[in-house]
């Protein structure tokens, strides 16, 4: 499956290259005040994250939203967390750059970030309790974000997702977004894609209309969502483990 790498490489490449553009348009244009790119800054964990990930055989893609600051906005992965990135992803050692611009309550500390990300502890957990090592897991789902992009606004720069912004900028992202989905769905052959949210799951249909894809959707694992609290996140596991391979 080293095609599938090479592939989904590639295409993070061009997501990475064309959101950089968008970004700076954003800020000029006053939409945002202020977005990270992780892909560019956390490139190299992004691309070892592939390599790891992408070639094992995977059909069924897990589809996140956008970096959040403790995750994928330190780290470059999906859903990553600390731990997780360390002890089941076994990425170590990497440097992580700095954003061109570093918002003074949003610093970057990388692999090393002390705050664990509960939305990756509890899927990236979920995934290693259903099929094991990394390895197993990455024959089974794939996990991506459609939007590579972390939001911020105002002094305590607070996490904006794609779904609270708008104007003609934004349509160019979701634009490169939704091309950026298509690929990856090509390079791995996929069947099904899971939108985490519902946001995910419009995101989903809009980009892979008439593709023959399947589309499910299932609850975020934030914990600022109820129904990912309920019952100590114990309705939440059997909500995603109804969809998962």
């Amino acid at each position: 499956m080293e095609g599938a790498v090479s592939k989904l490489t590639a295409a993070a490449s061009r997501l990475r290259d064309e959101s950089q553009s968008i970004a700076r348009r954003m800020v000029l244009e006053g939409v945002v005040d202020l977005v990270y790119n992780p892909l560019n800054y956390a490139w190299d964990v992004h691309e070892e994250f592939i390599r790891r990930t992408g070639g094992n055989g995977a059909r069924c893609i897990l589809l996140g939203m956008n970096p959040g600051p403790h995750g994928m906005g330190q780290m470059g992965i999906p859903f990553a967390a600390t731990s997780v990135v360390r002890d089941l992803i076994g990425i170590t050692g990497i440097t992580v750059e700095k954003p061109e611009v570093i918002h003074p309550k949003r610093p970057v500390n990388g692999l090393e970030h002390p705050k664990e990300e509960v939305s990756g502890t509890r899927l990236w957990g979920l995934l290693e309790h259903r099929y094991g090592n990394i390895t197993k897991i990455s024959r089974e789902v794939y996990v991506v974000n459609h939007c590579p992009l972390m939001i911020l606004n105002g002094p305590r720069g607070t996490n904006v997702t794609p779904n609270n912004i708008a104007g003609p900028v934004v349509d160019d992202l979701m634009e490169i977004c939704d091309e950026h989905l298509a690929e990856v769905v090509d390079a791995l052959g996929a069947r099904k894609v899971v939108g985490i949210g519902k946001y995910a799951e419009k995101r989903a249909i809009s980009a892979l209309s008439g593709s023959g894809v399947s589309i499910e959707t299932c609850w975020h694992p934030s914990p600022a969502s109820p129904l990912a609290n309920r019952n100590g996140g114990a309705d939440w596991r059997a909500n995603i483990s109804k969809v998962l391979p």
